[in-house]
């Protein structure tokens, strides 16, 4: 992955541009249109006309061209979806039989459900999206010299960690950060349902809060509220307990509330550690988190007209906004988003911060972070049963509607989904194609919308995420998202479950077998239909006979469709068996860091190749051909390291040698780190989560490396983590370094 540097210049759009920029569309529609009279050779023309124009268009990031070049996109992906559209109504319905006619026809309703979807999505980002990075930097600036002439005469604000069972050690971490905030006036709330006595002594030892209640009617939500009564700041701020801001999160975000129209500020929400899926396939370096297509994407287009949706965690909301609209929603589990659309209706202007000023832990277990998105897709779909229906509930403009309806309806789309997987089965299985294809159809009318749309993701979504790779998220957690569905629409919602937050002890090794049965079903459907595709070009017997009766276009779409389906089945597999990890503290890879290690032998610059609050991996140069340079000084207890700083104080953090190995020219050392003072835990975990520069974005990669790193790393077993082979991210970038002094510092004067 690329690390994303400063901010890209916007360039304004001149007349000429316009002008540019509207015609496009029509020029495009132009050379791709007139196809009934192609001769042959020319046939691949539509196609290559869109692939050259998605490709000049993708050589300049999104958010550097004018809003023409964004409208100018969709209006050519519109119509290249009416023109297959059109195509599909009117020459690939196989209406022969009552059973291939209601095959054809289930087939095109749930491909009409994906692409209206697809489409809305694409026509939300037509509107112009406010100017909030500029908003945010006065309202900060104005902040700044507020609190430098009174620091006591800025909005006071209430810090709320919601908990339950999770970690005391993981709990305290976040109430660290919460308590580091660079901030004048704000007081940190611990939220204990679980009514533990070591957590009332911590937050007395550190400084905080503590308020737990009887019982835990309506999960979260009733905590926040049974809250509100004891709160006296202007604003509260909200943080689940895994989750840890950076020491400038209240700077950066309070100072919008001097609009007294906003009512909440949402900023996105960033992981520490791989997703399982990301994990178990050791794919950190090519698959980009899921979650950063919906901040990236997602949350600015809602912004654009109005509807941020609120996510839970990371967020300030103006508490007599709140009050107003009757405290945090009861009625279903996902109280953010039904919250925030109360808040919309009420009038409050909402804002998304697209600044990354905390990051928390993803789930630790793929059948962990499946039933995290089921209580999601539960969760959401509920909030039609609430006072917050987009549908029903006054106050909201007819865009805010659509945009909240679609955010809500899109979990109805694992229904064609589900359909479109096993559609292939009715070609090889029974002879039956539910759709009539040509060469030239797929060629001239399919080829040129799909090819567009390819191309143009990574564009859309601001790097955020590629065209096929993400779509492994869609195939593993695909059906149990359709029990979730279908069991909410049935009046059996999921059961709120807080996501664990620890490593289970004890756990045997084994794959998740709430998702490998399933999985294994699926692709025992589909392997044997592939089989049957196959012998049906070369035999006409019993076994083969229907496929090959199929004409040779339908043929070679259904191996391609049933292949993809294979595929994509067998990396869904892989991710049911988890990566083996001894403990949740995350590992983080800080790009362009070298320390100065203290051995018995004097100072040796040290790269930093993967750190946590447990230990630290370096990788040190040899002094000497043979490589005994620096084993005297690294044994047991006796060796350090320092931060060699200017300016800063010599001091080190004491390390533990655990495990070496000699590599060409370098020496890779894993350490524990000793005995740590309160004041270094604190500095080392201000370094390591709350400092400027940590938590960057990246730039999806290339997918064709992508997709070569998938079947390579596919093909190969996936060690337990260890020493040297760890599941890493990566905090920050090479450019990072210089915003990383003052952490440094602070780390080594702790002692």
């Amino acid at each position: 992955m690329i690390v994303r540097s400063a901010s890209p210049t916007v360039y304004p759009s001149s007349p000429t541009q316009a002008a540019f920029w509207a015609c496009l569309p029509l020029l495009t529609a132009a050379l791709v249109g007139p196809t009934a009279m192609l001769p042959g050779w020319i046939v691949p023309l539509p196609a290559l006309v869109v692939a050259i124009w998605a490709c000049w268009l993708a050589s300049r990031p999104e958010q550097t061209l004018p809003l023409a070049a964004r409208r100018s996109a969709v209006l050519v992906i519109t119509l290249l979806g009416g023109r297959y559209l059109v195509w599909r109504i009117g020459a690939t319905l196989n209406l022969a039989t009552a059973v291939s006619t209601g095959l054809s026809l289930l087939m095109l309703v749930a491909e009409l459900t994906l692409l209206a979807n697809g489409l809305l999505q694409l026509w939300l980002t037509w509107a112009r999206q406010p100017p909030i990075p500029q908003e945010a930097a006065v309202a900060e600036r104005t902040l700044q010299q507020r609190i430098a002439l009174d620091p006591w005469h800025v909005p006071a604000v209430d810090v709320l960690v919601p908990s339950c069972g999770e970690p005391a050690d993981l709990i305290e971490r976040c109430l660290r950060g919460c308590l580091a905030m660079d901030y004048p006036r704000h007081q940190v709330w611990l939220l204990d349902d679980s009514a533990r006595p070591e957590l009332s002594q911590l937050c007395r030892h550190l400084g905080c809060r503590y308020l737990s209640r009887d019982g835990n009617t309506h999960a979260k939500a009733g905590n926040l509220n049974h809250a509100l009564p004891h709160l006296e700041g202007d604003l509260l701020a909200v943080f689940d307990a895994d989750v840890v801001p950076r020491a400038a999160f209240l700077a950066r975000s309070v100072g919008l509330f001097t609009d007294p129209r906003v009512g909440f500020v949402q900023t996105p929400q960033t992981y520490m550690n791989a997703d399982p899926v990301m994990r178990n396939l050791r794919l950190e370096r090519w698959l980009m988190p899921d979650e950063e297509s919906f901040y990236r994407w997602i949350e600015p287009t809602r912004q654009a007209v109005g509807a941020v949706v609120c996510a839970g965690t990371s967020f300030v909301m103006r508490r007599s906004a709140l009050e107003r609209v009757g405290g945090f929603e009861t009625g279903t589990p996902s109280e953010d988003l039904a919250t925030g659309i109360r808040l919309a209706a009420a009038g409050y202007r909402n804002l998304y911060l697209d600044a990354k000023l905390s990051a928390g832990l993803a789930p630790f277990t793929i059948g962990a972070m499946a039933r995290q998105r089921s209580r999601w897709a539960s969760g959401t779909l509920q909030t039609l049963r609430t006072g917050a229906n987009p549908f029903t509930i006054a106050g909201l403009t007819p865009l805010q509607r659509i945009a909240y309806l679609e955010g809500i309806l899109h979990w109805f789309n694992v229904l064609p989904q589900l359909l479109l997987l096993l559609m292939p089965l009715s070609l090889g299985l029974l002879g039956v194609a539910p759709i009539l294809v040509q060469g030239q159809g797929l060629m001239t009318m399919a080829l040129p919308f799909y090819l567009s749309q390819l191309l143009l993701v990574s564009w859309f979504s601001r790097g955020a995420r590629n065209a096929l790779l993400p779509e492994l998220y869609r195939w593993i957690f695909l059906l149990p998202l359709v029990g979730a569905v279908l069991s909410t629409v049935a009046g059996r919602p999921q059961r709120f479950r807080v996501t664990p937050k620890a490593v289970a002890g004890g756990a045997r090794p084994g794959p998740e077998q709430r998702l490998l049965l399933p999985l294994l079903g699926l692709l025992g459907l589909q392997l044997p239909n592939l089989t049957l595709l196959i012998v049906g070009r070369v035999t006409t017997g019993a076994i083969g006979g229907a496929a090959s009766s199929l004409a040779p276009a339908n043929q070679a779409l259904g191996l391609t469709w049933s292949l993809l389906g294979c595929t994509s089945l067998l990396l869904a597999l892989r991710t049911c068996w988890d990566r083996p990890q001894d403990s949740p503290v995350p590992w983080l890879r800080i790009d362009g860091l070298t320390l100065q290690m203290r051995t018995a032998r004097g100072f040796l610059p040290a790269q930093i190749l993967a750190i946590s609050e447990q230990g630290v991996e370096l990788a040190l140069a040899h002094a000497d051909p043979v490589g005994q340079l620096i084993g005297a000084g690294l044994d047991g207890g006796a060796g350090s390291w320092s931060l060699a700083w200017p300016g800063c104080p010599g001091d080190a953090l004491p390390l533990r040698t655990e495990q070496r190995r000699s590599e060409p020219g370098v020496l890779r050392i894993g350490c524990r780190w000793g005995p740590l003072s309160d004041s270094q835990t604190d500095a080392l975990q201000n370094l390591l989560y709350r400092g400027p520069g940590v938590w960057p974005s990246h730039q999806a990669p290339f997918e064709p490396l992508a997709l070569l790193a998938v079947l390579a790393l596919l093909l190969q077993p996936v060690p337990p983590q260890g020493w040297f082979q760890r599941s890493v991210l990566s905090a920050a970038g090479p450019q990072a370094g210089e915003q990383s002094r003052d952490a440094l510092a602070r780390l080594a004067e702790a002692r």
